[in-house]
């Protein structure tokens, strides 16, 4: 009876274990991170990985229509372009859009330089993603730090190229709608030959892509701002900062050395 009672004793003592040990602690006596908390965090490459691949399509769709109008208007830009109807033949009541002054070059080169530079880093951040994917790591706070810096310029980037297409195209469909005053649209117009030795049979629908493409792709690029900004949060409550940044010293100097002695060695 004594041993059947030790038994039970220990028995009683083991079941209670690990409900005295619920709160669930490391070797450094932090809080264990348990997978259903830190789910959310894991599923972020994954997600912003998508978003980039979203951004470098969306940045494409803007890209094709802006070369098809300049080649359409031979190099013109449409955008803030100034002109009004004449009167080509006051007995027959002709009129005639005649351009005063088309739109300035750099209106339609900067959306045009964004789009290719949101291009290029969407791409190469997904490519870099899918490949910290695949290997399992991830990157340091410095890393998360710049490239939340980085996303908030292209953020920037692109809400003005967005702007300026937006104005731009606005005053054009004023200026060759008289303000709304002709009887066509602006969307009609485009099926009208308007005699300005260019091709204007697509600019309506050109630059609806181009602005859709745009504007989505700012939407885009500020779901990834977010997701940046909450990864660095994430990171900044993990990790110290003034370790991260001795950290990335100790690696600069350390590459810093292993040249010097690499060059030395040439010598």
């Amino acid at each position: 009876p004594h041993h059947l009672q030790r038994r039970a004793g220990a028995g009683s003592r083991d079941s209670a274990g690990p409900v005295r040990g619920a709160g669930c602690r490391d070797s450094a006596g932090q809080g264990c991170r348990f997978p259903g908390a830190m789910g959310v965090v894991d599923k972020w490459p994954s997600v912003q990985c998508v978003l980039y691949l979203s951004a470098a399509l969306l940045a494409a769709s803007a890209l094709l229509p802006q070369w098809q109008n300049s080649s359409d208007f031979g190099g013109r830009c449409l955008l803030f372009a100034h002109g009004m109807w004449r009167n080509e033949n006051i007995t027959v009541g002709e009129q005639r859009f005649m351009v005063d002054e088309w739109g300035p070059e750099s209106a339609c080169r900067f959306p045009a330089v964004t789009g290719i530079l949101a291009l290029l880093l969407s791409a190469a951040q997904a490519g870099r993603l899918l490949l910290h994917l695949c290997k399992g790591h991830g990157d340091t706070f410095f890393a998360t730090f710049l490239n939340l810096l980085v996303n908030i310029f292209v953020v920037f980037l692109i809400f003005v190229a967005s702007t300026l297409v937006t104005v731009g195209f606005n005053m054009w469909c004023d200026t060759i709608t008289e303000n709304g005053r002709m009887p066509n649209s602006c969307k009609e117009l485009q099926d009208i030959d308007l005699e300005l030795h260019l091709d204007n049979s697509s600019f309506y629908n050109q630059f609806s892509i181009i602005q859709f493409g745009l504007w989505a792709g700012w939407v885009t690029w500020m779901a990834i701002s977010i997701l940046a900004f909450l990864k660095v949060y994430d990171n900044y409550r993990r990790e110290d900062l003034l370790d991260s940044l001795l950290h990335e010293k100790e690696l600069l100097l350390a590459r810093s050395r292993r040249a010097t002695i690499e060059r030395n060695a040439l010598i």
